[in-house]
């Protein structure tokens, strides 16, 4: 009866370790979040996996997601930057050629 009791005390902390693993995480809230966003819907969804999966994808792109955006972003900029600098060349050779208006020159 001994080995049953420690087992049974055992499992029982380690349940409470997970608990408290998953509330410090906010997993807990964030699942509870959703589930009352779903408990409050009127028109209940037909998929409510679906339902949950997108409420919870809401709070946070995946880390995946995150990094290919932050990818995108910079080369994004890069491209930008070599755009205004041919801009400023394409510019530059154009009043080489005809000089703009009201810049003193003879009408």
């Amino acid at each position: 009866g001994l080995k049953t009791q420690n087992f049974g005390q055992a499992s029982e902390s380690k349940r409470e370790q997970f608990r408290r693993y998953l509330e410090k995480a906010g997993v807990l809230d964030s699942l509870t979040n959703v589930l009352v966003a779903l408990y409050e819907e009127t028109d209940k969804p037909n998929n409510p996996l679906e339902f949950l999966r997108h409420h919870l994808g809401a709070a946070g792109p995946e880390a995946t997601d995150t990094e290919l955006l932050r990818q995108e972003v910079a080369e994004l900029r890069q491209k930008c930057d070599r755009l205004m600098e041919e801009n400023k060349e394409l510019r530059n050779k154009l009043l080489h050629y005809e000089p703009a208006q009201g810049d003193g020159a003879p009408e």
